[in-house]
């Protein structure tokens, strides 16, 4: 790859975590969550290889589910609560909704079967880069929202995932 696409690749994926972390608005979440996905597509595919292809849209699909999936959230969230807000999320759907999203994002055990899929069609730095950097974001949202989630449910993934 290019060496200025690379850097450019790598500075919206570096932006749409900053995004995600920075943000007590839904929708500037969501937004950050979205950089990150379609900034982390070319770099998957970088090796042009049916396997490095399906591993790139295998990822784009099961992220794309799971960022509507949080979108849905935040309107469901909005619509019972009126506030836009990440720290008031107080609707039972939203809960579930969010749990279920962020568990798709992170790969964690009821929905991880993209997971090593797409590790398998990627090269070993992508691979590092899926396994690390493209979770802080969703654990940000995690920590952000901790007081309205269901502490069991995500230690039993977090445990059944080890």
């Amino acid at each position: 790859m290019n060496p200025t696409i690379s850097m450019i690749m790598f500075s919206s994926l570096a932006a749409g975590t900053i995004i995600t972390m920075t943000s007590y608005h839904w929708l500037l979440a969501w937004i950050g969550l979205e950089i990150n996905t379609l900034s982390i597509i070319p770099i998957i595919s970088t090796t042009h290889h049916p396997r490095s292809t399906e591993a790139a849209t295998k990822y784009f699909l099961t992220q794309a589910a799971a960022s509507a999936l949080i979108l849905f959230s935040s309107m469901v969230n909005a619509w019972e609560t009126g506030t836009w807000d990440i720290t008031q999320l107080s609707s039972m759907p939203s809960h579930v909704l969010l749990t279920a999203a962020l568990a798709m994002k992170l790969g964690l055990v009821p929905m991880h079967f993209w997971l090593p899929e797409v590790l398998q069609g990627s090269t070993l730095m992508t691979a590092l880069i899926i396994t690390t950097w493209q979770k802080l974001a969703p654990m940000t949202l995690i920590y952000l929202t901790i007081n309205s989630l269901s502490t069991t449910i995500l230690l039993l993934m977090g445990l059944t995932s080890t």
